[in-house]
């Protein structure tokens, strides 16, 4: 058995512990074991693959990053290939890749990566490559899968993060806006938000109003209190409005971003209050993989290997009741996974009294 690994879209802590668990697990079988550098970017050049090895993968469990590097314009269907005037257009790629992976006799494919990797994994499975896909975003946002390698670790340093403004937004009576990654699913807002003692959450589950929060400000001035914490996930629209989006380059998902200056605006012309804002942005992808982050990513690493070695193809592992499973990835194509309005972590934050725009 030969097969490839690659790490498609935003990077996130644990990936470097997949790909050695994957990587491990099958040199154990004898299995040959490449990689595939920054995303599908490496099959279109005169060196398609890496050979991953014992030593190659050795102590990388720790380090943050990928060392097969990450790629969000990398979709083989939609490759940007620059024109003669300048533009990139969007082509469709998807048959060359298949030929390399002919030509250098790989029988399957690893795939780590989210909801797009996923997408772009289905994609070549319909056009005969063998995959597994091992379920990685900080924004825990996979169909399917409870959580996701590089979630826990979001988390942390977006709490860690907030636990720091709290201390300034004290010390200068402030209003503090925090705005964290997490596309369009609210998970890194809320769990941080909860555990650092926001004020104010907003998801992009619940469409929030500015009267809304608003309102919480005046509620805390009212017990004495002058300064307040606002976590804002990137994703979060107001009501009746679109999302705040920076731009959208060819073969890439549109960049979030906004939010934070439009409430640190809002907030400071409604309340009188000193408002400032700060974007914590990719801090949340990098640096050294929690604990939980790093035994969740060897689980799914060697579980892909697992069932390769029993035939299943086409699935992606997941976990679900702290025990792995597997899905068709077919199931999460296209689709994400949003916070549920009646989970009981959203059920915690109205019982504490927190404001979530609505």
């Amino acid at each position: 058995m030969k097969i490839a690994i690659n790490t498609g879209g935003g990077d996130a802590p644990g990936l470097n512990a997949a790909i050695r668990a994957a990587t491990k697990a099958a040199l154990k079988r004898g299995w040959e074991v490449v990689g595939i550098l920054n995303g599908y970017g490496s099959m279109y050049s005169d060196q398609p693959f890496v050979n991953l090895t014992h030593e190659r993968v050795h102590g990388i469990t720790m380090q943050g990053g990928t060392i097969l590097g990450a790629a969000n314009r990398g979709n083989p269907f939609e490759m940007p290939v620059k024109q003669a005037d300048g533009t990139y257009k969007a082509v469709d790629r998807s048959d060359e890749l298949i030929e390399r992976f002919k030509e250098h006799g790989i029988d399957a494919l690893i795939a780590i990566g989210g909801d797009g990797s996923m997408r772009i994994a289905h994609r070549l499975s319909q056009k005969g490559i063998d995959v597994v896909g091992v379920p990685k975003t900080i924004d825990n946002d996979i169909t399917g899968c409870e959580i996701t390698l590089g979630f826990d670790t979001a988390c942390m340093i977006a709490t860690e993060a907030i636990d720091r403004i709290s201390t300034t937004a004290e010390s200068h009576q402030r209003v503090m806006i925090v705005e964290v990654m997490g596309r369009y699913a609210g998970w890194i807002a809320l769990h941080s938000g909860l555990a650092a003692s926001a004020d104010v959450v907003l998801i992009p589950e619940i469409p929030f109003s500015m009267d809304s929060i608003t309102k919480k400000i005046v509620e805390i001035q009212s017990y004495g209190r002058e300064h307040m914490i606002v976590v804002a996930a990137e994703g979060a629209t107001e009501k009746g409005r679109d999302h705040f989006v920076k731009g959208k380059q060819i073969g890439q998902a549109e960049q979030l971003g906004g939010l934070a200056e439009y409430l640190e605006k809002g907030i400071a012309e409604r309340t009188g209050k000193e408002t400032r804002s700060v974007v914590l942005g990719h801090q949340q992808r990098g640096g050294s993989p929690s604990t939980a982050d790093r035994l969740i990513s060897l689980r799914f690493g060697t579980e892909a290997v697992r069932l390769l070695e029993k035939g299943v193809k086409n699935h992606l592992v997941v976990m679900q009741q702290n025990e792995l499973r597997q899905i068709p990835l077919s199931e999460v194509a296209d689709s994400y996974k949003t916070v549920p309005l009646n989970s009981d972590t959203i059920m915690t934050a109205r019982d504490l009294g927190k404001c979530l725009g609505d």
